[in-house]
């Protein structure tokens, strides 16, 4: 029975070790030797529109959006002044004061962002991870973003955020940006 038990163990670690591995995903340095190279402040200056979707857990799109921006920095401080149409006809604004720290690092504060977004660039590009109070049906959640953003090239940048809540993933925003 003692050998039983020991392999039983042994089997529940390994498993164990696989599942904690698969779910490690990418960080922004393996991303290191991407280019073209994001550098916010420079794509982020000017006029930038997006268009994106809200998928729900199972894939379904559940919303769509268009996003014009208004973008300007002043040394290492920058302004992004989102304009939100929702496919439903709902607007919605939201205004960024983003800091570069310098060595890839940004933080980012908005008025529905609880505490401050953490952003950590490399290569072609960006993951800022932070907490939005998301109003949803007459009350406010407070969910978790894991929000990537991909150069493409000079004028366009893919953005891919999943959305989660105590751990539990409730779904996904994709955008695709557009600079003149």
């Amino acid at each position: 029975m003692n050998k039983l038990m020991h392999r039983a163990l042994a089997l529940l670690t390994a498993v164990s070790c696989l599942l904690v591995q698969g779910c490690a995903g990418p960080v922004p340095q393996d991303y290191a030797r991407e280019t073209p190279t994001l550098d916010l402040r420079q794509y982020f200056n000017g006029p930038v529109q997006a268009h994106g979707i809200f998928t729900d857990r199972s894939g379904k799109v559940i919303k769509r959006f268009v996003v014009d921006m208004r973008c300007e920095w002043q040394g290492t401080q920058g302004t992004l002044d989102e304009r939100f149409t929702y496919s439903d006809g709902t607007q919605q604004r939201r205004v960024w004061h983003l800091t570069d720290l310098g060595g890839g690092r940004y933080r980012g504060q908005a008025d529905d962002v609880v505490g401050e977004a953490e952003g950590h660039a490399a290569g072609n590009a960006l993951q800022w991870r932070y907490t939005l109070a998301l109003p949803v049906d007459g009350r406010v959640w407070h969910v978790q973003f894991d929000d990537w953003m991909f150069l493409v090239d000079e004028h366009t940048m893919i953005n891919r955020a999943a959305m989660s809540k105590f751990g539990v993933h409730l779904g996904d925003v994709t955008l695709s940006f557009n600079k003149p």
